[in-house]
């Protein structure tokens, strides 16, 4: 049986109500394990974790140049954005460059994730879109470069498509993880979802961080592009108060987190590539844990390590905005 780590305990009124379980791993510029806890090994779906390399095919391929893209429409191709007004107008700019069109987007009509901006929309009278969904940027880099490529724009969902082919060589290329043996599944919004070791995940990210550690310069330069435009518009790979976004406001730090608890970041400076899964699927704990893994690594930028402690304080409120339990990291890495 695998072994988890404990992660995070909640309490509520002195008394424990929760425990998140895990597994964390830490890699060096070589992809070698430095750090862990629970099984660095452990095998997980990256769902979003994945987008900034879902983009890197058409990157590489010219995507910027071709269609006249700015960083912030690069950014919100790996993006899990939560439809507010920043991102929507980025995504119609999308539409029109590339002369795409909405409804040949695989992922389903949504509503606004943003609580303020879909209260607004229903104000309105509006509806969802399927712009709205939090993956419609990645789809639209992805059939951007389908259109550009001369690839059928048809099915581009399938895991047999030729840019779907590609997606899953640059993730092998950058985990340093046999294709054959990275296993697929469908992700919630209609694509493809790779499953491979957690220390594989890292190991990707890391090389995100440091594209110097990708052996083909085309595919370095993509890998940097789209770390730049992450880092310059941090706002549109998440959205208000989320981590993505606080994160990224680091020039430091390339990060991207997926539904069901898994996340992943590195360090430029460092050297080092990191992910995580709490075993339960739950986000609500993803603050606490990354603020507990840069202090046991002794992360210098304390404007960062004090904007995640305001933002993600472990005290738990209930609606009415009452202070009433706390959550608390509990491991230690190895």
């Amino acid at each position: 049986m695998t072994r988890e780590a404990l992660l995070v305990k909640e309490y509520r009124g002195g008394m424990l109500e929760c425990i998140h379980n895990g597994h964390i791993c830490i890699v060096d510029e070589h992809g070698t394990i430095r750090k862990q806890a629970g099984d660095p090994r452990f095998r997980v779906f990256t769902r979003s974790a994945a987008k900034p390399i879902q983009a890197i095919p058409g990157i590489r391929a010219g995507l910027i140049p071709h269609y006249g893209l700015n960083e912030a429409e690069v950014a919100i191709m790996t993006a899990s954005h939560r439809a507010q007004h920043h991102h929507v107008e980025t995504l119609e700019s999308l539409l029109r460059k590339t002369g795409l069109q909405e409804q040949g987007l695989v992922c389903a009509p949504a509503l606004p994730l943003d609580r303020k901006a879909r209260a607004q929309l229903l104000r309105d009278g509006g509806d969802s879109r399927k712009l709205y969904h939090n993956c419609s940027g990645k789809h639209l880099g992805i059939q951007a470069y389908c259109k550009m490529a001369g690839m059928t724009q048809e099915h581009y969902n399938d895991p047999a498509h030729p840019v779907q082919r590609e997606i899953l060589a640059v993730l092998a290329d950058l985990a340093d993880y046999p294709a054959e043996d990275i296993r697929l599944a469908t992700d919630g919004c209609g694509l493809p979802v790779f499953n491979l070791p957690l220390s594989s995940l890292a190991t990707a990210y890391m090389k995100l961080a440091c594209p110097d550690r990708i052996e083909d310069p085309q595919t370095a330069e993509a890998a940097r592009s789209i770390g730049a435009a992450m880092n310059k518009h941090p706002e549109m790979v998440g959205g208000s108060g989320r981590i993505d976004t606080l994160l990224l406001e680091d020039d430091n730090i390339v990060a991207k987190g997926g539904f069901k608890g898994v996340y992943a970041f590195s360090l430029r400076k460092e050297r080092l590539g990191i992910a995580f899964k709490i075993m339960d699927g739950s986000e609500e704990e993803w603050g606490l844990i990354v603020q507990e893994i840069l202090r046991q690594l002794g992360y210098q930028n304390t404007v960062t390590l004090q904007r995640l402690k305001e933002s993600f304080s472990g005290i738990i409120h209930n609606d009415e905005g009452w202070e009433v339990g706390s959550s608390e990291a509990e491991f230690l890495l190895e």
